[in-house]
């Protein structure tokens, strides 16, 4: 018995923040920067530290009124570069399976954060990993007996005859849960009312020193079907949500 298995991924959300300098002119002169000090520039220290400052500027600062925010002096700068997410491979396929064979499928999931200092990466999934039809399905897992993984519990899956549909988290920033390679979790589901839950997570990414500020993990989905499972063609779409914080 043939068994088909393809998935289709859709990524949400590319934050773009984009500022534009002051520019001045007359007969003689233009004028065009973001501001205009005395001194500017970014210190650091051994002790992972590190400082922005602005010297001579009148009006450094955050400031806001209703619909709007401006964020004066060289330490805002970090805020207009691109917060931006990628997914490595979109469609990953698990071709034939066959019982008790587990089949695996990766991606890259990578997060370039820019001006946020923190940021989340969520994940769920539309439907169960189910026929185009949905009227028959492969099972979420819930891992080796004995080892039951939750939604937002990762435990072992290693044995063959364990069925179901999950997915291991491996690289930076990951939920601790995703002790190593053989931990597992099945995904949320958004039609049977379920919430993303998040799998990349910092709150201090500011302490990165060189460019690109980028974090990266991978994503290993996993399944496996017992004899019983019926044939066809079965699909899942996965959505990342990724959220910077400024």
């Amino acid at each position: 018995m043939i068994k088909k298995i393809f998935f289709v991924f859709i990524l949400f959300l590319t934050v773009v923040k984009i500022a534009q300098a002051t520019e001045m002119e007359s007969d003689r002169y233009r004028i065009q920067m973001g501001n205009l000090n005395s001194e500017s520039g970014t210190m650091t220290s051994t002790s992972n530290v590190s400082l922005s400052t602005t010297l001579g500027e009148l009006a450094a600062g955050q400031f806001t009124k209703t619909g709007y925010v401006v964020k004066a002096g060289f330490q805002y700068i970090n805020s207009i570069i691109p917060f931006t997410f990628t997914i490595s491979n979109t469609n990953i396929r698990f071709n034939e399976l066959q019982p008790s064979q587990p089949a695996t499928g990766g991606a890259n999931l990578t997060v370039s954060f820019g001006g946020a200092y923190k940021y989340t990466v969520s994940t769920i999934a539309e439907t169960r990993f189910q026929t185009l039809d949905g009227a028959k399905y492969i099972p979420d897992t819930l891992c080796d007996a004995g080892h039951t993984c939750y939604k937002n519990s990762a435990n072992i899956w290693t044995l063959a005859e364990t069925e179901g549909f999950g997915y291991n988290m491996i690289g930076e920033d990951i939920a601790s849960d995703f002790t190593n390679n053989t931990y597992f979790r099945p995904f949320p589901i958004r039609t049977l009312g379920d919430l993303p839950e998040v799998i990349m997570e910092s709150n201090d990414v500011t302490l990165e020193l060189v460019r690109p500020y980028t974090h990266q993990s991978t994503i290993v989905f996993k399944t496996n079907i017992t004899p019983v499972q019926a044939a066809g063609n079965y699909q899942a779409i996965i959505n990342f949500i990724a959220t910077p914080g400024y």
